[in-house]
């Protein structure tokens, strides 16, 4: 057994995983799993740079974790930047900061090694599972990007394409320095062709069409699973495995589509950091729906932090 902590910082929140990982038995025992929304990626699209008040947001995050680390005495840690840090020019600000406050330093992977990693994190636990028709398609929407990974017990193929909320609403839906309260059709049109045009480029490499079982991960698909079921509170565990049909995920999109921000806000299991851009994750979701002709959602909380704690054990 093996004590290990792992760190996902992605475009729009840093995430940290604290286990005990049993190579012999597959087993991941949790400890400790936490999420702060920083958005890092705050106007990268536009700028290239990281911006200042999104580092210190950030190391705020990781002066927190560090502490965390230390208290459950961790024997390895790895720390997993994704696609606002590979984007940005002064990555190098950002990898310093890191290093600083964790003594470990930020790995910026590739977008293939970022599926490679959501896909162990997010199937692992299904092996054996005869209800789940194989080969799998796990798709986790992130804040700058989507990846797309099919597979049986091992990965078959893996593409990333830069469809993720954040970024989709900051290069749509923002004007002005707000963010359209609510967004207009030809705003959302604009999003959807985007979506497409990665969706075919997606699909150069990943036979998107040939899956069985459609699993997604990250904020805006546990989102919509907490609004679909009309959950009281976010609820780890009731959206852990939770299965959502491609109409209810419709109706849902609509609804945040044409919200108002206090509308998205009064939704009890919301997230304040995802108000602004849980609906264009949602139009990701459905787009991917339509596209693969999937039926249903299956949603899992374990994912690339999953897979990452597996890498360090």
């Amino acid at each position: 057994m093996t004590r290990v902590a792992a760190v996902d910082c992605g475009t729009n929140s840093i995430r940290l995983l604290v286990a005990d990982a049993d190579p012999a038995t597959g087993e991941l025992t949790e400890l400790d799993r936490r999420m702060t929304i920083v958005r890092l990626g705050q106007d990268v699209d536009r700028t290239g740079r990281l911006a200042p008040e999104a580092l210190e947001r950030t190391f705020a995050a990781c002066r927190e974790y560090a502490a965390v680390i230390k208290e459950h005495g961790a024997e390895r840690v790895r720390f997993v930047a994704t696609s606002a840090s590979r984007d940005a020019e002064n990555r190098e600000d950002f990898v310093r900061g890191v290093l600083d406050i964790l003594g470990v330093e930020p790995e910026v992977i590739s977008g293939d090694q970022e599926a490679e990693f959501s896909f162990t994190g997010a199937t692992k636990e299904l092996t054996g599972r005869t209800d789940l028709a194989r080969p799998y398609l796990v798709v986790d929407i992130g804040g700058g990007s989507t990846e797309f990974v099919v597979g049986d017990d091992h990965v078959r193929a893996a593409r990333s394409v830069d469809i993720g909320c954040v970024r989709m609403t900051e290069r749509h839906l923002v004007h002005g320095g707000e963010v359209s309260d609510p967004p207009t059709g030809e705003q959302i049109a604009a999003i959807r062709a985007d979506v497409e045009a990665a969706l075919d480029l997606a699909e150069r490499t990943v036979p998107l069409r040939e899956t069985r079982t459609l699993v997604g991960l990250a904020g805006s698909v546990t989102t919509v699973s907490a609004i679909a079921q009309e959950l009281p509170e976010y609820d780890s565990a009731r959206i852990h495995h939770s299965r959502i049909s491609r109409e209810r995920v419709r109706e849902i999109t609509e609804w945040l589509l044409r919200s108002t921000h206090a509308e998205r806000a009064a939704v009890p299991s919301m997230h304040p950091g995802r108000v602004d851009v849980i609906g264009a994750g949602a139009l990701v979701l459905l787009a991917i729906m339509e596209r693969t002709g999937a039926e249903e959602v299956v949603v899992s909380e374990h994912d690339i932090l999953d897979g990452i704690a597996w890498s360090v054990a």
